[in-house]
Parts: structure tokens; sequence; C-alpha cells
């Protein structure tokens, strides 16, 4: 079965870093994809941050269920 998993920065946790945990977890080869993206999230005090988003696109390992 094909899933995706979506990542997205918060104030504590980067996607990178949970994206790159779960992907430790994978075998190479249920990787399908991955895409990256990046928006601007303007805060009420008016300064603005840039929040990554990653997509994985990923077989489930039957195996390990």
């Amino acid at each position: 079965m094909i899933q995706v998993k979506e990542f997205i920065d918060t104030d504590t946790v980067f996607a990178e870093k949970r994206a790159n945990d779960f992907l430790a977890e994978l075998d190479d080869d249920q990787v399908i994809n991955i895409c990256y993206g990046s928006m601007i999230k303007t805060a009420t005090s008016g300064n603005t941050y840039q929040r990554s988003t990653i997509l994985v696109v990923y077989k489930q390992n039957p195996q390990k269920q």
C-alpha cells in the first residue's frame, strides 16, 4: 500500500528532524518520493517566519504491520 506522510515545522520542532527520524525507520526500497516546500507565516506581531513542509511518499511494508 502506498502512503503519504507530511511533516510541517512547528514553533518547537523542525520538519527536517521529524522527517529524518521517520525515514530512518524505512528501508530504502520503501521510499518513493520526497517533496519539499516552504511558506511564510506572519505572526500577530508582524514578524514573518519561514516554515518548511516535507512530504514523504512511501510503500508500507506489510511485514512490519
